[in-house]
């Protein structure tokens, strides 16, 4: 098959243009150019540029090929990806947004750092690293196959002109470039893949018929452990993503924070439907039927191939090229909402706050950027050496349920949580989750808990008993800790982590010690007020 030229220059001038748009906005937008600015855009998103960038960030090209992918082999009943994920947030939306937001915070990384300490807080910027990771190599991994497949153009390539793009006009505008270019990509999405949906189901290779007693999917009962564990997986570890965070951190008042999460949590699973239709058409799909000259039936692998394979073999050439445009739009909406994210934390958490607490801000927006480039060739790495884009799309939540979503649930309301129960809740939690093996990465298990299918895995829904033991363990060892340092049964000089030596302070006493941590701007008289009326932090 030789190279889709026409579909290759129309891919070739979108790239350009994005690239072109998101510097254009990067540089009209920030004044100033310091890194507060490009962390959090001045604290000025809306509810309309709130809400979009928020969807824009979950519609990845992880959710969109993932979801086609696992409704169209596995049925609705396993298409848990996009429907976790959004409740997640939006529960974290209503619960935690007004909360981090009213603290004025830079990062999700920073309550940590406030109340644990500098180093304990960056420990815990490991699985958030991770997780930012494996959702960029989900990203880049479908964009690769999708015009590996429709323009017949080498995967490496495709994978590395895409990080390309997206980093670059993120390491000139930051967030202002994320926010406004992702809204411009998620209308794009909306044409490209509604705009398929048509053309897919009236392909006379389709028939419908074939799918209406087993689209819905099933679930057997050896399965239901490992469906349980997915559920909360995908809902809870939904919640502690920084690219999301950064967002609500950069409206203008803890209220718009709060709806523009439940609002863009509800745009994207809206989003999921045209995807998922898709996935469901290419499963009734007879491929002999079509020009496809590949194996039947699809491998387990192969499925990931899916979408793709319904834009190029069942859409006219116009309209399969613009569902090419939706799915590098999606790619380029989460992408750079990941190799910001994980920038930010590491300029602002980790080499100001424990390297260099006195960097000048120059200083800061280099150390930003070089991180922006290290996470996107990281994650453009990964894409292309592991399989599955599903398998990404659910394993970059793994550590974020497993370790930091229990960090997150007692750093903003268990008020005794202390350094010491952190500390012991992330290696055990490490230990329980690293220990259960990780097929997507060829990790063996070295404890093969009950159910174990030699085939299937750990059928045991033990990244949820992982995640509520390190809870417990966070709990009872700041409990234990508090009662044995306070009531001096042990002396404070064996205090190593120095949890009950120094003052420790809530968000209030630091206020009122002019003690808010990396606060981005100066606050306007509104969002004082705004503030005033939002319950305390801790």
């Amino acid at each position: 098959m030789a190279v889709n030229i026409p579909g290759l220059v129309a891919i070739a001038v979108f790239y350009m243009a994005i690239l072109a748009f998101g510097i254009f906005i990067g540089r009209r937008k920030n004044k100033t150019g310091t890194a507060d600015e490009l962390f959090l855009a001045n604290r000025s998103f809306g509810l309309v540029v709130a809400s979009l960038t928020t969807a824009a960030s979950m519609v990845g090209g992880g959710y969109v090929n993932g979801t086609a992918e696992v409704i169209g082999r596995d049925g609705m009943l396993w298409t848990i990806g996009p429907i976790g994920y959004n409740i997640g947030m939006a529960l974290g939306g209503i619960f935690i947004a007004p909360k981090v937001r009213a603290a004025r915070f830079t990062t999700i990384v920073d309550p940590f750092q406030k109340k644990y300490g500098p180093k304990m807080g960056g420990l815990l910027f490991i699985s958030e690293f991770f997780g930012d990771v494996f959702w960029e190599a989900a990203i880049f991994g479908a964009l690769g196959t999708t015009l590996s497949i429709v323009l017949d153009i080498n995967i490496t390539v495709s994978v590395v002109i895409s990080a390309c793009v997206a980093v670059i006009y993120t390491l000139f505008g930051g967030l202002y470039s994320v926010a406004y270019t992702d809204i411009v990509q998620l209308l794009l999405i909306v044409v490209g893949l509604v705009l398929a949906v048509p053309f897919v189901l009236a392909s006379p290779a389709v028939d419908m018929s074939k799918v209406t007693t087993s689209w819905t999917g099933h679930v057997k009962t050896q399965h239901i452990g490992l469906y349980i564990d997915t559920i909360f997986l995908c809902v809870c570890g939904g919640v502690p993503w920084q690219a999301w965070y950064q967002r609500i951190l950069a409206c203008k008042s803890p209220a718009l924070a709060q709806i523009s999460t439940v609002v863009g949590a509800g745009i994207a699973l809206l989003l999921a439907i045209p995807p998922g239709i898709l996935g469901v058409a290419g499963a009734a799909t007879d491929w002999n039927a079509t020009t496809y000259e590949g194996s039947l039936p699809l491998t387990f692998d192969e499925w990931t191939n899916i979408l793709p394979m319904t834009l190029h073999y069942l859409c006219p050439q116009a309209v399969s090229i613009i569902g090419i445009g939706a799915v590098s739009a999606a790619v380029m909406s989460s992408a750079d909402s990941c190799v910001l994210a994980s920038g930010t934390i590491f300029a602002s958490n980790i080499y100001r706050n424990i390297f260099r607490p006195n960097a000048p801000q120059r200083e800061i927006v280099w150390v930003l950027r070089l991180s922006i480039v290290l996470v996107g060739a990281l994650g453009a790495i990964i894409a292309l050496t592991v399989g599955t884009v599903y398998g990404l799309f659910i394993l970059c939540g793994d550590l974020m349920f497993v370790v930091q979503f229990p960090q997150l649930i007692c750093v903003l309301w268990v008020s005794f949580a202390n350094s010491y129960g952190s500390l012991a809740g992330f290696l055990i939690a490490m230990f329980l989750r690293f220990t259960g093996g990780e097929p997507y990465l060829s990790i063996p298990p070295l404890i093969r808990y009950p159910y174990y299918d030699e085939k299937h895995g750990q059928m045991f829904p033990f990244k949820t008993m992982a995640m509520c033991i390190s809870f417990a363990i966070i709990i009872g060892v700041s409990y234990l800790t508090n009662r044995l340092f306070r009531n001096g049964t042990i002396s404070e000089k064996f205090d190593i982590l120095q949890c009950f030596t120094e003052k420790e302070y809530t968000m209030d006493e630091s206020k009122e010690n002019g003690d808010n941590l990396q606060s981005c701007v100066e606050p306007s008289a509104n969002d004082e007020l705004l503030e005033k009326k939002t319950t305390t932090f801790i």
